[in-house]
């Protein structure tokens, strides 16, 4: 279904080309007088300097070739503009066929087309942290978006979980338990299933050791040599490994999924490890890599580059790789796994210089065929209210399940409290609001921008917050309910100027979710729905939906309130969270 804007515009040039003029001038947008019209079309202001005539001329002759029935004003007005307002039959034509469309008409540009998402990127053996929440809600956000439009989009975690963390675990774990049988490297026997520590045990090791690293020369020594040994095989430290990875991925998954936020594929550097050797010594047969400091890197500093691009490492002196070794491996397999159109990347913006280094040479080293798009996005951090990165009570990171833990219990009082549900409901309630309060707070912001984690106003039940969108979706629920069956009704004519607010917010939905995939930006959804709330609201104050008398006219009430309605939740959906049904 083609955005209502491209429809205007398609007869505005078709009136332009009538009129004896270029067809390209027809440009029409979105009125910044609202007062005045609804849209409008400042093309001839353009062509009068190529046809050397006054541009109110253009304009008038223009506007008398425009189909008078689309439209309820057309208005050529000094220097020569040209103010346009929908006719009331022209909106309720296009909202009927919204309605009826599938995928509420947005187009699926992208069916038969592949996208990776990499977003997550957590260490394993470390709990999750508020650095993990960005990517999780963006990333997530994002794949919901390519797949609205028909993208097969594959979410991968892309854990960190063959590093030197590993070996550091292994080595205190050895300090601390040297009689189990994991490190008799003459044992033969079936390991035990049951790992040797526990969840809450793992997560004091780690930073245990990586403290006495810092300390112990001998034991960093260790631990360098406990992930060599990891790497090439050793049964042992791979069995230790594998209780590791069990006991982080389910905790993992248990946040993730109080989160909404789920993945289709769970692999990390380690699925990559053996991609390795092959693709360096690819890099090597082809002249692309050379050795620097006793480095093997790959330069990729292009001729035109306004700042420093050092080369990218593909092989430390000591033999051992890197992230970036690690980050053309996976793109590797993942060309061969999925054979992507694209993969975006979602990180900390500090990674930028990074990202641009192993795109340049995975496409030098023909890793990343022509034709495949690569993008990394780059997300602001999430500050306190002194404006530094958001820190706990005691000054230390906070871990994600705390923040979701905090939001949650302030969701919670604010839902008793105010007694907006009954007993049994209050748990699911809390739930989805406390999500849409983390969710919408973080979304509403540009990605690539810092913001302020503002508790209070995040789960405000006023204002541009997630709780606010939730409460007029619930409010739309009650009057629906109150009618009965509505979802069959069609669209009809707007019965006031509320009405027609509603329907012309209604119009922009395509071009919102369609501004959302272009711009890698699940922030002009937020801004969208929070327009489309408050027409929602002004026209519920205003108009007397379920007491109007004529039934035709109450049914087209409600025919509207319920097309609000799916586009809200199919707004929100995209955004990674849900409305309850009762608030």
């Amino acid at each position: 279904m083609e955005k209502i804007l491209d429809m205007i515009t398609a007869k505005m040039q078709r009136a332009f080309q009538d009129a004896g003029y270029d067809a390209s001038f027809g440009r029409v947008t979105v009125s910044n007088r609202p007062d005045l019209c609804e849209y409008q079309c400042n093309g001839a202001l353009a062509a009068a300097k190529q046809y050397h005539c006054a541009p109110i001329q253009i304009a008038r002759a223009v506007a008398e070739k425009l189909d008078a029935g689309d439209y309820s004003l057309v208005d050529a007005v000094m220097p020569g503009f040209i103010n346009l307002k929908l006719s009331d039959r022209f909106l309720q034509n296009y909202l009927e066929e919204m309605r009826t469309a599938e995928n509420l008409g947005v187009e699926k540009i992208g069916a038969g087309k592949t996208i990776v998402v990499d977003y997550g990127g957590p260490n394993v053996a470390k709990p999750l942290h508020i650095g993990h929440l960005r990517s999780a809600i963006i990333g997530e956000s994002l794949k919901r978006i390519y797949r609205f439009f028909g993208y097969n989009a594959i979410g991968d975690i892309h854990m960190g979980d063959w590093g030197l963390q590993m070996g550091l675990i292994i080595a205190e774990l050895h300090e601390r338990q040297p009689g189990l049988c994991y490190f008799d490297p003459d044992y033969t026997g079936q390991y035990p299933e049951e790992p040797p520590f526990t969840l809450s045990e793992l997560e004091e090791i780690y930073p245990a050791a990586s403290a006495k690293k810092k300390e112990d020369e001998n034991f960093a020594a260790q631990a360098h040599t406990a992930t060599f040994e990891l790497q090439q095989g050793r049964r042992g430290y791979h069995a230790l490994w594998k209780h590791i990875m069990n006991l982080s991925v389910a905790d993992m998954t248990r946040i993730y999924d109080t989160l909404d936020v789920h993945f289709e594929s769970w692999l990390g550097e380690s699925d990559a490890d053996p991609y390795i050797p092959a693709m360096v010594q690819s890099f090597k047969d082809q002249g692309l890599a050379v050795e620097s400091e006793g480095a093997l890197v790959i330069p990729v500093a292009e001729e035109g580059d306004k700042k420093e691009v050092p080369p990218c490492i593909l092989v430390k002196s000591d033999g051992s790789s890197i992230y970036a070794t690690t980050d053309l491996a996976t793109m590797v397999q993942r060309m061969q796994d999925f054979h992507p159109d694209k993969i975006l990347y979602l990180t900390d913006k500090r990674q930028a210089l990074h990202f641009e280094q192993v795109f340049r040479a995975a496409r030098k080293g023909g890793i990343i065929p022509e034709g495949v798009e690569l993008e990394h996005l780059g997300f602001g951090t999430m500050n306190g209210r002194d404006g530094k990165p958001f820190k706990t009570r005691e000054g230390g990171v906070m871990r994600l399940e705390r923040l979701i833990g905090e939001m949650t219990e302030f969701v919670h009082a604010k839902v008793v409290e105010n007694q907006i549900v009954e007993e049994s409901e209050v748990e699911d309630t809390t739930a989805k609001i406390a999500l849409a309060a983390l969710k919408y707070g973080d979304l509403s912001n540009q990605p690539t921008k810092d913001y302020v984690f503002d508790m209070e106003r995040f789960a405000a039940f006023e204002g541009n917050t997630g709780p606010y969108i939730l409460y007029t979706i619930v409010r739309i629920k009650s009057i629906l309910s109150r009618y009965g069956a509505w979802e069959n009704l069609p669209i009809r004519s707007p019965a006031n100027v509320y009405a027609k607010d509603l329907m012309l917010a209604l119009t922009k939905f395509g071009t919102a979710v369609e501004g959302a995939l272009k711009g890698s930006a699940p922030n002009l959804i937020c801004a969208y729905i929070y327009e489309l709330a408050g027409c929602v609201n002004k026209f519920y104050h205003e108009t007397p939906i379920l007491k109007e008398a004529d039934e035709t006219v109450k049914a087209g009430h409600i025919a509207l309130i319920g097309l609000a309605k799916n586009v809200l939740e199919t707004s929100i959906s995209l955004l990674g969270f849900s409305a309850p049904e009762k608030m």
